[in-house]
């Protein structure tokens, strides 16, 4: 079966005060650095036939991490890459803390979407659309998909049949790896997915 390990980046050093989204001034932190080496000691074992990864440079980087004990090139993926925040790119979080259209956001992600951004609605789909194309073209074989949290959570939203607006019951952390398999002959349109 084939079978989907997706992986969120390492934690770099403006997480949790800066929205960096596209940006790829945020280099790792000391603690991120440490989960390099746990992401790549984990992922050892596993036969991997692929490791694709978002264009950010924090993606590559933990890609590349994983990569090397398999001895395979990284692929860069758009269909991987941050949501595009738009206007919102760079601010810090206690700025936007006081911004009406941040609180919307984070109330209605079904509807709402970033000034000059994407939406959570279009994210899903470009990452739904990569994921199909992988599930037909890798039958049988194990991929890393590195990325970042909303990407991730937009697809593990559709798998586990959530709203958009559900967005807050996933977690993903920095360096957790998410298992998720499709079923073989599965609509693109219809969730039939195992997550673990």
């Amino acid at each position: 079966m084939t079978e989907f390990l997706l992986v969120r980046h390492a934690e770099h050093a403006l997480q949790n005060r800066v929205l960096v989204g596209r940006n790829d001034d945020a280099p790792f932190s000391a603690a991120g650095l440490a989960q390099l080496t746990r992401l790549a000691d984990a992922l050892s074992g596993v036969s991997v036939a692929a490791v694709h990864s978002s264009p950010r440079q924090r993606a590559r980087e933990t890609a590349a991490a994983i990569a090397a004990p398999h001895f395979l090139a990284v692929d860069v993926v758009d269909a991987l890459d941050e949501i595009d925040y738009g206007a919102w790119t760079g601010l810090a979080l206690d700025v936007l803390e006081g911004r009406p259209d941040w609180h919307a956001w984070n109330r209605l992600r079904a509807v709402a979407s970033p000034p000059l951004g994407e939406s959570m609605q279009a994210l899903q789909q470009r990452v739904l659309a990569y994921l199909d194309d992988l599930r037909k073209n890798f039958a049988g074989r194990t991929l890393v998909l590195v990325s970042h949290a909303e990407p991730i959570r937009a697809a593990l939203l559709h798998a586990m049949s959530l709203s958009l607006n559900d967005f807050s019951r996933i977690d993903v952390s920095t360096a957790s790896i998410t298992r998720l398999q499709p079923a073989e002959h599965a609509s693109p349109i219809v969730p039939q997915w195992k997550v673990s």
